[in-house]
């Protein structure tokens, strides 16, 4: 029952995720690049190698952060409740 109530917060946490990688995407990218606004795959102007740095970059960050937020999570919902809210891994395989 408890794992259900972790379904929520997952989606809340899901979606502040994804807030805080664009906002790390966009910073990284005007690093990476010197442009504001990282490109799209449907601009003209824009190269082959452009757009597919931007989303190889774009997928790292937000990979990243899923398993990060999706990870301090679980672990806190497992500290307070004392249940673990995801798969466990049966360990004779």
């Amino acid at each position: 029952m408890t794992k259900f109530l972790y379904r929520p917060l997952g989606m809340v946490f899901g979606v502040l995720g994804g807030i805080a990688a664009s906002a790390v995407f966009g910073q990284v990218w005007k690093l990476i690049s010197g442009d504001k606004v990282a490109p799209t795959a449907t601009q003209r102007d824009r190269s082959w190698g452009e757009v597919l740095l931007a989303a190889a970059v774009q997928g790292a960050i937000f990979g990243l952060v899923k398993a990060a937020i999706d990870r301090g999570g679980a672990t806190g919902f497992d500290k307070l409740t004392g249940e673990w809210p995801g798969d466990t891994q049966d360990v004779d395989g």
